[in-house]
């Protein structure tokens, strides 16, 4: 690997030993840098990072003077600006960043191009469409960043790369800049974690930071009105932009159900867009604005599109049993990715709950209440759930599940099970994060789908391949 100039013998600590943390660290190490590793216990990945030449550190409140003599502070993603060691390190002007800004400024003249989307919702579909129509168009590529490899790690002999980047990775960079970068929607989401909306969006407009040069293209949803003010002050060249209405100038569109470039050309049917829901046709349009900004035809972007198979726990259907369908939607993490689900089906028991992130569901209850013919809550913030029910379907029946063991899921199911009739739809469409009962969005999605499989009565139509 060619040494970046200016990391050699460069004083770095690296803040945290999970996925993103280790592998900034075993970058550094490549690069001749001096790392300290810091975490919170002795893991498995200090230790490797300790025999590679790191100082490891263990330590639940590290003392101030580990940032004497610190070029460069590291931090795993999930660090929170008001972090004590962040903030501190901030305040002495010590640069601080996370693994996407490390790989950006570590790029050879053999990099690959960056297309980079950011958003609420709707990341990893998008990102996986758009490197599925990259393939279709024959370059050599994937999707990185804040799904699968991390960036510092990328295989060599890239092209062009789809990057998936998160609020807290660009809150944490200041060069990162992909020649084309897109915002699909912003609502509330990790306020707890930026302190406020206004902060959160803020992080999310970075992904712009190229054509604000003028050296690059941004790309944002019409139909969101946030979005679209922030696109409109994005300033550099002209903006392209998406929306679920009629293509124009510079604008992607939907025409005569056809997803259409702002020429009007038909791209593909928006009927077979997987996974379903107008939310994903958005989706795709965002891919192929990006795809298009790169140059790729309009054949090739159809075959991507067309060819692309869906992420899990994304609206994917489980079973129908006893004439009820099960639907995962355990990606939808926040109440805006909770409601394009919700929208999408008639009738619901709606399995709901887990950690808020410090949002208010008010607004996603009262919207989807007419809609809802029971609802099964579970998770550490259930009681908010409950009480934003009880304002706007005072009727409706509710049940809470209190247990976070490994038999809750089953609990849960059953209660929903019991309360649905033929036709309606079963939901997880949690609106909340995992974390309290799970490992992660897709433990809990998998929970749901066993649990599903275990329902008496003999199943139809079941998902093959789920696990």
């Amino acid at each position: 690997m060619t040494v970046t100039p200016g990391f050699a013998d460069r004083r770095v600590l690296v803040l945290g030993t999970g996925t993103a943390g280790a592998a900034s660290a075993r970058a550094l190490l490549r690069q001749g840098a001096q790392v300290t590793v810091l975490d919170q216990k002795d893991t498995p990945a200090l230790q490797e990072l300790a025999a590679a030449g790191a100082k490891a550190v263990v330590a639940a409140e590290p003392a101030a003077d580990l940032l004497d003599d610190i070029a460069d502070l590291v931090v795993s993603p999930g660090i929170p600006p008001h972090h004590p060691l962040a903030a501190a390190a901030v305040a002495r002007g010590i640069d601080v960043y996370s693994e996407p800004e490390l790989a950006w400024r570590l790029r050879g003249p053999d990099a690959p191009t960056w297309l980079a989307l950011t958003g609420t919702n709707g990341k990893t579909t998008t990102v996986t469409m758009l490197a599925a129509i990259l393939r279709a168009a024959g370059h050599r590529t994937g999707a990185f960043g804040n799904i699968g490899v991390p960036l510092v790690d990328l295989p060599a002999g890239l092209d062009v790369i789809g990057v998936e980047l998160s609020s807290f990775q660009l809150h944490w960079s200041s060069t990162l800049a992909p020649q084309a970068g897109a915002i699909l929607n912003l609502a509330d989401d990790h306020l707890e974690w930026h302190g406020d909306f206004a902060a959160y969006a803020e992080a999310k407009d970075a992904i712009w930071r190229a054509a604000r040069s003028g050296d690059g293209v941004a790309v944002g949803n019409a139909d969101d009105p946030l979005v679209f003010a922030a696109l409109r002050r994005a300033g550099g060249p002209a903006p392209v932009s998406f929306t679920l209405g009629e293509p124009a100038q510079a604008r992607f569109g939907v025409r005569d159900g056809w997803l259409a470039t702002p020429a009007g050309e038909p791209i593909i049917e928006a009927a077979r867009i997987r996974p379903g829901g107008s939310h994903n046709v958005a989706n795709a349009l965002a891919a192929a604005a990006l795809a298009t900004a790169y140059g790729v035809p309009v054949a090739a972007i159809r075959d991507g599109l067309a060819g692309y198979v869906p992420e899990p726990h994304r609206n994917a259907f489980v079973a129908t049993v006893g004439e009820v369908t099960y639907v995962d939607d355990s990606k939808a993490t926040n109440p805006h990715a909770a409601l394009a689900s919700l929208t999408a089906y008639p009738r619901i028991v709606w399995v709901v709950g887990g950690q808020l992130k410090g949002v208010d569901v008010d607004e996603l209850v009262r919207t989807v209440a007419p809609r809802l013919a029971g609802a099964v809550l579970l998770g550490v913030d259930r009681a908010q759930i409950a009480d934003a029910l009880a304002r706007h379907a005072p009727t409706l029946p509710v049940v809470e599940v209190a247990r976070a063991d490994d038999g809750a899921m089953g609990e849960i199911v059953a209660a929903a099970a019991r309360l649905a009739q033929p036709g309606d739809t079963v939901l997880l469409a949690p609106a909340a994060a995992s974390k309290d009962m799970f490992h992660g969005y897709d433990h809990r999605g998998e929970a749901f789908a066993a649990a599903v499989r275990g329902l008496p009565g003999p199943p139809t139509g079941v998902a093959e391949g789920r696990a």
